[in-house]
């Protein structure tokens, strides 16, 4: 379970969609014969379950796939934006550090894809979700077919529906409109992860009607 205090919880099911189709390089985690752990990209399909299911592949040489039986369950860990935030920032003093982010939890029992014909049309769909470009003809991804079939021996497909979703989203939510308005200016200034972050605490704050 998540810690989560009531000022950072994210229940809407179709924002939490959002953000893991937007952030879909996933930690798994999951317990066989010890810890296992993969980052994997991670397709949603929405409308597959009450939560939503999860689409991916790991290398046939990664032990990892032995745990995905249907009975044992898998966390996976879709990291957004974060950033250092500074008590200077803060009009209220004297206040602590901290640090901002969004995260969301996918908790589910993967089961292995059997057949390598369900494997293939996976990987089709994977490619038509994350490039596009893909099905135009004479394009790179399309292999020649025994080169393919090749290919799909050396991974293990597997879907995840979703039992359980959790989103945290810590942007300063219990902090005062002016602190939200210093913390937001500070960030402006930096740069990489802190601008995401600043982004998306906009589109929370209009959200929320504090714009």
């Amino acid at each position: 379970m998540l810690y989560t205090p009531r000022s950072f919880q994210e229940p809407d099911l179709s924002t939490l969609h959002a953000f893991m189709k937007q952030h879909a390089f996933s930690t798994v985690i999951s317990h066989g014969s010890g810890i296992n752990v993969s980052h994997l990209p991670l397709m949603l399909v929405p409308d597959r379950g009450d939560k939503g299911t999860l689409l991916g592949h790991l290398a046939r040489a990664n032990p990892h796939w032995k745990d995905f039986d249907g009975e044992r369950p898998a966390l996976c860990v879709f990291h957004g934006p974060h950033a250092y935030i500074s008590p200077t920032w803060y009009k209220v003093q004297p206040s602590a550090p901290t640090w901002n982010y969004a995260v969301v939890h996918a908790l589910g029992r993967p089961r292995i894809i059997d057949t390598q014909a369900e494997l293939s049309k996976l990987i089709d769909r994977m490619l038509a979700e994350y490039e596009p470009a893909s099905g135009a003809p004479g394009h790179a991804a399309h292999l020649p077919e025994e080169v393919r079939a090749q290919l799909l021996e050396h991974i293990v497909g597997f879907e995840l529906p979703i039992e359980e979703l959790q989103g945290k989203f810590k942007l300063g939510q219990n902090r005062s409109a002016e602190d939200q308005a210093g913390m937001m200016e500070a960030l402006a200034g930096q740069g990489g992860d802190a601008l995401a972050l600043l982004e998306l605490m906009r589109q929370r704050s209009h959200q929320d009607g504090n714009d």
